[in-house]
């Protein structure tokens, strides 16, 4: 810290900060047009003056130096208001009406209407539906410029035109919809003007201008990276949600889908009131003859089969403290036959960082991903499936980190590698055995480590001896020559970062590749030792990792205990004042065969469209029309709630209370901005009130109670509470002490195993489900696109769907010549399991003899085309190996 004088008044600040930053802390607000807190200085628009040492300067990039004296007063204000009114002078009137950095600075100055004699008609661009553009506004500061390059990392935008005349613009030159903006919003919250802007009610609205409004802090709903957000209300109604610049991950950065994919909350097709199955059609009902149908069905379960023909799925998407009062409803009932959608993304590496390491999250905070020198990133594409973490990592290796990914297409990240590995989908295993057999014979390891922390590296060493880069070659089609570069890069690097996704978890051995690529870490002593950034996986959905955290789990009770384990049995058991059933329950794809073979009789789907996200969906959707009592809990009429027999109008993520745990273990809190519509409920006012119409207290009256009960009975949560994430804001798990920080970095004095050490994998590399042949001669790979997420439920109903309004299917030139097709036409897709239609798109993103897909359109039926294919430990779908074949599909 440094101390300096501002206007007489003593102020301490960080080392490296600017003297814009130093007079602010004292209490002086200067304009300053070209700068944002989140971009390099720039020093151009020269509002921010004051004298340091009796010399003027831009405040902006002039660096706070100990004992520094700094006027702000005297002809200072008055240099500053002619820079202002100098610029003001080229714009409109009308930029004084924006609500904008600038009009604000000008009424404060006294900078009135009169001195903006700008001319008018350079044009507007509402081309697209998130981000208008009037260049009348424009001041060529450049934030939007800088923001787009340096913090989103898209370069999307350039300025253009001479003198006065330069403007900002898509850098393709045609309209902004048609550009490589990917609607991030950042250059919309950095203009100082208004120039960029969002349509509609949230126009001129920035985390700095927000006149009216009522501002709510939260945690985004969608993926799993744990973004803060502002939501800004206007009597009652929802008109921007804002990145939050205290957010710990996002530091005031989003996505299009957090920062604009909200208008879902107001869709007409909103679920508003419960549904009851009357005959072959759902009808409206009342709240009451909802839960009497559902509680009448649980009955008849119970009574003709027992509590094992009871089971639930709970949500990703549902809170900490829905989840936990969810599975708590089902083991006071006697069933432990509740799952979530981990299952069928990330319960591999649940499995395999817990048999590698011992606990089942990620090993480090995302925040030590600034000290990374070298990236491996495999199996994800992050600049689309989690643009903020995408946008970091791209940072950095802007920077000079280096980069190797491994992944299939030439997508995202894979196009600023140093290294890009495109393995065989199925192959993983093989991969990583190939990069751990050149850490082993060039020495690039760390002998002490595997001495001290470490265990099975003789094992894994025999192993390795068959997976030379010659022989990986032939198993994974990755040359030779790119193993060696990939693994000397990670083997050579100070501080090592394995980041993943699920192109490792989703296959017949996900388990397995989880562990294999761990083995890379432990071999490098890169976890718990400060000596690198461990072995992370992005979750998909917004709390998968809360999910499975609390309990939602049919083999573990919330914290990881084992239903198995009488002492974790005993812990729930004197707080539930109810036995817990001592054998695990089903897993989702054994609900399904349970359903489909008349032993599940009632089965309730919390906020899962399984009929479009499950694999062989056929089968589900058969599963669901065997089972006599289907309870749906949803926001929409999703192909899953089409077939249940009661339909349970859910909140959203913006009408809820409680919270989230983000992909590095995170808890965040989750508040509600909205009420949600109609007759609609939150899930734990769902769950309440069921359970209490089958007689069944749960306690818990508020989310906040729910997670003090949770924390009484697990110890990883025990110093948690919604008061303390109030007051802190985020606190990542393991956390036993409340007077005591999480612990954001695991590992660092033993790891969670048995025995406290690190353990490697000795596993061969095993084949995948499914092979192409001559009936079926492309492999399928599955994921997600940036416009849209998962089953696309929310994003389908906003205008998210203008920017991706259809499913399509990638496919490499030769196999679009081979198969004579043109880009845009219409494909029949069909494997062993189903079809599906889809439009073929033509890119060299894929490799020959692969094609890729999304899910996100359940109308396509992509996943009618996924086998039941599963990983041997944890029942994960093999999503990312199909086999299929092509046709034209004429039909209209």
């Amino acid at each position: 810290m440094i101390g300096l004088e501002v206007d007489g008044t003593e102020v301490v600040v960080p080392e490296g900060v600017s003297l814009l930053a130093a007079v602010r802390a004292a209490g002086v607000d200067l304009p300053a047009l070209c700068h944002d807190d989140r971009l390099s200085p720039a020093g151009s628009c020269r509002t921010c003056l004051v004298r340091s040492h009796g010399t003027v300067v831009a405040a902006c990039v002039t660096p706070a130096a100990t004992g520094a004296r700094v006027e702000t007063a005297g002809d200072l204000a008055g240099l500053r208001r002619d820079a202002v009114a100098v610029i003001a002078s080229a714009l409109p009137p009308r930029a004084l009406e924006a609500g904008s950095e600038l009009a604000r600075a000008c009424r404060s100055l006294g900078i009135g209407p009169q001195e903006f004699r700008g001319a008018v008609g350079r044009g507007d661009d509402e081309s697209h539906p998130y981000v208008h553009l009037d260049r009348d506004l424009c001041i060529a500061c450049g934030r939007c410029v800088r923001m787009c390059a340096e913090v989103q990392g898209t370069f999307a935008l350039t300025l253009t035109g001479r003198g006065a005349d330069t403007v900002v613009a898509p850098g393709t030159g045609g309209p902004w919809a048609e550009s490589a903006c990917v609607a991030c919003g950042g250059c919309v919250d950095t203009c100082p003007t208004g120039a960029i802007a969002e349509p509609g009610p949230g126009r001129g609205l920035t985390t700095a201008t927000r006149p009216e409004t009522s501002v709510t802090r939260t945690t985004c709903g969608y993926c799993g990276v744990g973004c803060s957000l502002e939501a800004v209300t206007r009597d009652g109604a929802l008109v921007a949600v804002l990145p939050d610049r205290r957010g710990p991950v996002n530091r005031g950065h989003a996505c299009v889908k957090g920062r604009f994919a909200h208008g879902f909350l107001d869709s007409p097709d909103r679920l508003t009131q419960p549904l009851v199955r009357r005959g072959a059609s759902l009808e409206p009902a009342t709240w009451e003859e909802a839960l009497d149908r559902a509680a009448r069905g649980i009955q008849e379960a119970l009574a003709a089969a027992g509590p094992q023909a009871v089971a639930a799925i709970s949500s990703a998407r549902a809170t900490n403290e829905e989840n936990y009062l969810l599975q708590k409803f089902l083991r006071v009932i006697g069933s432990n036959n509740i799952d979530n959608c981990s299952r069928l993304c990330h319960s591999p590496s649940a499995s395999g960082l817990t048999a590698s390491f011992g606990l089942p999250g990620g090993t480090d905070s995302f925040d030590d991903v600034e000290q990374a020198d070298c990236f491996l990133v495999v199996g994800a594409n992050p600049v689309e499936a989690h643009p903020v973490v995408g946008a970091r990592l791209l940072q950095r290796v802007l920077r000079g980190a280096r980069l190797v990914v491994a992944d299939p297409r030439a997508v995202g990240l894979a196009r600023n590698a140093d290294v890009h590995l495109r393995p065989r989908p199925g192959t993983n295993v093989a991969l990583f055995h190939g990069l751990a057999h050149t850490l082993l014979t060039e020495s690039l390891t760390d002998p002490a480590f595997l001495r001290d922390r470490a265990a099975g590296l003789p094992e894994l060493t025999a192993l390795l001896t068959g997976y030379p880069p010659d022989i990986v070659a032939e198993l994974t089609g990755v040359p030779a020559a790119d193993l060696l570069a990939a693994a000397r890069l990670y083997g050579q690097a100070q501080c090592p970062a394995i980041v993943y996704g699920l192109g490792v978890t989703e296959h017949l051995h996900g388990t397995d590749g989880v562990r294999a690529l761990a083995n890379l870490a432990i071999l490098r002593g890169a976890v718990g030792t400060g000596r690198g950034y461990g072995v992370n996986p992005l979750r998909g959905q917004n709390n998968v990792q809360g999910a499975s955290d609390m309990g939602a789990l049919p083999d573990t009770l919330p914290g990881y205990g084992k239903v198995t384990d009488p002492d974790a049995r005993a812990r729930a058991e004197a707080v539930w004042g109810a036995p817990v059933p001592d054998r695990p329950g089903l897993r989702i794809p054994e609900m399904f065969a349970a359903a489909r073979a008349g032993r599940l009789r009632a089965l309730w789907v919390v906020g899962e469209d399984v009929c479009t996200t499950d694999p062989d969906s056929d089968k589900v959707a058969e599963a669901l029309d065997a089972c006599p009592l289907v309870v749906c809990s949803e926001l929409f009429l999703s192909e899953t709630a089409r077939r249940a027999d009661v339909v349970l109008p859910a909140a959203a993520w913006l009408e809820k209370n409680g919270t989230f745990v983000n992909f590095d273990r995170r808890f965040q809190r989750v508040r509600p901005a909205l009420p949600p519509p109609g007759q609609a409920r939150s899930d734990f006012d769902a769950i309440h009130a069921l359970a209490t119409r089958l007689g069944t207290g749960l306690g818990c009256p508020s989310p906040a109670a729910a997670l003090a009960e949770c924390a009484r009975i697990s110890p990883l949560f025990a110093g948690l509470s919604h008061h303390r994430l109030d007051r802190e804001g985020a606190v990542p798990w393991p956390c036993p002490d409340p007077d005591q920080p999480g612990e954001a970095k695991l590992y660092t004095r033993r790891f969670a195993t048995p025995d406290g050490r690190a353990h490697l994998s000795a596993t061969p590399y095993l084949p995948p489900g499914e092979q192409p042949d001559d009936d079926y001669p492309l492999l399928l790979v599955t994921g997600r696109r940036w416009a849209h997420y998962n089953s696309g439920s929310m994003t389908r109903h906003s205008r998210n769907a203008d920017l991706a309004p259809r499913d399509f299917l990638d496919l490499h030139p030769v196999d679009a010549a081979r198969h004579g097709l043109r880009d845009g036409d219409l494909l029949g897709v069909a494997s062993r399991h189903g079809r599906a239609r889809l439009l073929a798109r033509i890119s060299e993103e894929t490799t020959p003899g692969q094609a890729f897909c999304a899910f996100h359109f359940p109308s396509s039926g992509v996943n009618r085309l996924t086998s039941d294919h599963a990983d041997t430990t944890t029942s994960c779908p093999e999503y990312k190996v199909t086999a299929i074949r092509l046709t034209r599909d004429d039909s209209p």
